[in-house]
């Protein structure tokens, strides 16, 4: 079993992303959250076969989970943000709760651009350790189409041969885009992880 601790640290560590939630007008709300660029070379010393997955609740707006597993300890954290790409990082930052890590401040408005994003740039991402969150029920599940829940199946036992031979967090980084929204996006995604696995 991984030590709580050293997996806290890293992820209190890479508390410098921030993930949009909601956009109104030329206002966004953000939040901070982990970053995978600087999580993943931590975790990698922690445990070189860790894994995160990423699942896709809800398409629009997007629902994502997140499941981090540490030698053995798994965390899930779950998160609806603006866009696919934020929700990943805002699901992440709830798994983070699951450790006891959490922002110093609640969610912040910023000035929002459609082209550039929000603007975090005075933003600070010195995050110490407040006490964790209480639980919080999740959302009823969206009904599943068969042939993607088959095709996640598909990904998931090849995330675990991936597991096994030490490449989950290589896998992890290509799963950030999600375990694909359509049957061919998932096709693809399968693909790569089958190219990582022979590599």
């Amino acid at each position: 079993m991984a030590e709580p601790h050293r997996v806290r640290d890293a992820l209190r560590a890479s508390m410098t992303a921030w993930a949009t939630l909601t956009v109104r007008d030329d206002q966004a709300r953000v939040t901070l959250a982990p970053d995978l660029d600087v999580l993943a070379p931590q975790l990698d010393a922690i445990d070189p076969g860790w894994s995160l997955t990423w699942a896709c609740d809800h398409p629009a707006p997007p629902i994502v989970r997140a499941r981090l597993s540490v030698m053995g300890a798994t965390r899930e954290g779950l998160a609806t943000a603006h866009t696919l790409q934020d929700a990943k990082l805002a699901a992440l930052a709830d798994l983070a709760r699951a450790y006891g890590v959490t922002p110093t401040s609640d969610a912040v408005w910023v000035e929002y651009d459609p082209d550039d994003g929000a603007n975090t740039s005075e933003l600070e991402t010195d995050t110490p350790t407040p006490p964790p969150a209480a639980e919080r029920p999740l959302p009823p599940q969206p009904p599943r189409d068969p042939q993607m829940e088959k095709a996640r199946r598909h990904i998931e036992d090849l995330l675990e041969q991936l597991k096994v031979a030490g490449r989950g967090g290589e896998a992890a980084r290509i799963l950030m885009r999600g375990y694909g929204e359509t049957l061919e996006e998932s096709r693809a995604i399968y693909k790569d992880l089958h190219a990582l696995l022979k590599g």
